[in-house]
């Protein structure tokens, strides 16, 4: 082989390693509750989906293949509206992997009830920025966003605000979208108080919480437990002053939602005093998983 074909190869390498796209993003399209459907079509939407969160750049940043941003996206379609409209759910969920161990963390799990998009087999997916063209773009944009916030706020201190406010952008650019999930009227718990919980500086100890929790406690853990563990520990009583202020919060939910199972098996390795000090506060903001928690004072691990 030539020198220059090889010096080719080469730099085509270094791109696609040096500057691939942020997400490595399982993408499910699950038609089940649709009878009758063609399904060859649902297979398609799921590759046009997966291409487009995968393969786009949604940041200015330098990753690595192994430095990507591991998430899942599953779409349960239960309703056909038309040949081409179609109504469901969106489950989200984010990972980040523990430093030095082989834990992942789940920083989000969240479920959009409002899933309502248009879809049109081997047309292709286009989203606009500065309007709402397209529901179906632009709520994986959304979540991408909401996605890149999380991962980065664990990273540094409010280091996703960036990203937040690129999704907030897409929230307001939809407040005459006729499809449901934007608008403060419709719901409690949907994509705009969603946005609107994370950068509201009312509630600024949630995403303190999301640093220290991940980024002092969790990647602490590895090589000084007792350190780690009491960071997290701490980090509760941020969640706690989101709760005294707004307990039915959305992004509260949020939390427990990603976090409970998690929080019993890092509390129950604890010192007495200090799980005694955490179940009092769980049981406070997070009645509804008590049962849960009560595994924590039985001093249970694994």
């Amino acid at each position: 082989m030539k020198k220059s074909s090889v010096f080719i190869i080469l730099i085509l390498f270094l791109s696609t390693t040096l500057f691939s796209q942020e997400l490595r993003c399982n993408i499910t399209v699950s038609s089940q509750k649709i009878q009758g459907a063609n399904q060859n079509l649902f297979r398609t939407m799921q590759s046009d989906l997966y291409e487009f969160v995968n393969n786009r750049k949604w940041t200015d940043h330098v990753y690595t293949y192994d430095e990507k941003i591991r998430c899942n996206i599953l779409i349960r379609l239960e309703e056909q509206i038309s040949s081409d409209e179609f109504k469901g759910t969106m489950q989200v969920q984010l990972t980040r992997p523990v430093f030095n161990s082989s834990y992942e963390t789940t920083i989000l799990n969240i479920k959009d009830n409002d899933f309502h998009c248009r879809y049109v087999e081997f047309q292709p997916l286009e989203f606009n920025e500065t309007s709402n063209r397209d529901n179906l773009t632009n709520i994986l944009a959304f979540y991408a966003y909401i996605i890149l916030g999380f991962d980065y706020d664990t990273f540094s201190p409010e280091g996703g605000t960036p990203y937040f406010e690129k999704a907030q952008a897409i929230v307001n650019n939809s407040q005459n979208a006729r499809e449901k999930g934007w608008k403060a009227f419709e719901s409690e718990r949907n994509r705009y108080w969603l946005i609107e919980n994370i950068l509201n500086k009312s509630y600024s100890d949630y995403r303190n919480c999301m640093y220290n929790y991940h980024r002092n406690g969790l990647d602490l853990m590895s090589e000084k437990p007792e350190e780690g563990r009491a960071v997290i520990a701490d980090s509760m009583r941020d969640i706690q002053k989101v709760f005294r202020r707004r307990p039915s919060i959305y992004i509260l939910q949020m939390f427990f939602d990603s976090k409970s199972d998690e929080l019993v098996n890092i509390f129950s390795k604890s010192f007495p005093d200090e799980r005694n000090r955490v179940m009092a506060i769980l049981n406070e903001v997070d009645p509804s998983n008590g049962s849960k928690y009560e595994k924590i004072a039985e001093n249970e691990g694994f």
